[in-house]
């Protein structure tokens, strides 16, 4: 478990990043971190895994303070980076040097992964492209089988096939012992398995809310509707955010839902006031 208390970080003094942000993350979930550019979403992914520390307040995970940098607790997280920064070895030497780093390191796993991504587990990483190198990060991640998993930009560089066996293997590396942060602009790529939304905006986390949660209160819906908390034009016709009132299921527009914390700064306290209304 994750809890936050209080969080701030600066870089300089009149540049506050991150302002006094409070949260508990649960194991079994895999969170939607968003933002927009500059944010903040790689600082808190940092502050999270010890690589940057608290300017004030404090992160715990299962009793680990990241900045300590425990054996214990290294051992049980894995930060994919935007930027891949392997070694130029040949990836059985990497391996050889770092997998005994992680206990529960799956060596046929991490086989398994790297061949559906189409890479030889045999290849220099020095002759591979940044896609490439980015597919070896990503199976070394899941195949280090950390409780605490922590990925930025993880489809960047990555071709459609590649994206869909990513995914794949996300899904089946979740337990109900294992968290997952990803940060992403590539929201298409991923939506269908995230199950929470992080939402960074104006030093704040915005939202920390489940999609099912989310889905009791609103509905999307396209076409022209005289009431909505947010509408989107294009060729193809309105795209709706609406109140639901009704318990209609419709599938959860990721997408949408950011475009609307973004275009329309009253979003949330239209929403939160709309369903205030609703149960009074």
């Amino acid at each position: 478990m994750i809890v936050i208390k209080n969080l701030s970080f600066h870089y300089k003094k009149d540049m506050t990043i991150l302002d006094n942000i409070h949260a508990s993350l649960l194991p079994g979930h895999i969170y939607g971190l968003l933002g927009l550019n500059g944010v903040g979403k790689t600082t808190f992914l940092k502050l999270i895994c010890g690589l940057l520390f608290p300017r004030s307040g404090n992160v715990d995970i299962s009793g680990f303070t990241p900045e300590d940098r425990q054996i214990g607790f290294l051992q049980d997280i894995y930060f994919v980076t935007d930027e891949v920064d392997l070694p130029y070895w040949n990836i059985v030497d990497y391996l050889e040097i770092y997998s005994p780093l992680y206990p529960k390191f799956d060596k046929a796993y991490f086989d398994e992964i790297l061949i559906s991504l189409q890479v030889d587990p045999r290849e220099n990483i020095k002759a591979l492209s940044y896609g490439q190198r980015k597919k070896v990060n990503i199976a070394f991640a899941l195949a280090t089988n950390t409780k605490l998993l922590l990925m930025d930009e993880p489809t960047n560089g990555l071709d459609i096939p590649a994206k869909t066996q990513f995914r794949k293997a996300l899904a089946k590396h979740v337990s109900e012992d294992t968290t997952v942060i990803i940060s992403t602009h590539q929201i298409r790529d991923i939506h269908q398995l995230i199950d929470h939304l992080l939402v960074l905006q104006n030093r704040n986390l915005t939202l920390n809310e489940s999609i099912d949660d989310l889905s009791r209160k609103i509905k999307f819906k396209q076409g022209d509707y005289p009431e909505t908390l947010y509408v989107e034009s294009s060729l193809n016709g309105n795209s709706n955010i609406l109140l639901n009132t009704d318990g209609e299921e419709t599938p959860f527009d990721i997408e949408l839902f950011f475009n609307a914390l973004i275009n329309e700064p009253q979003f949330l306290k239209k929403l939160s006031l709309t369903n205030l209304q609703a149960h009074e």
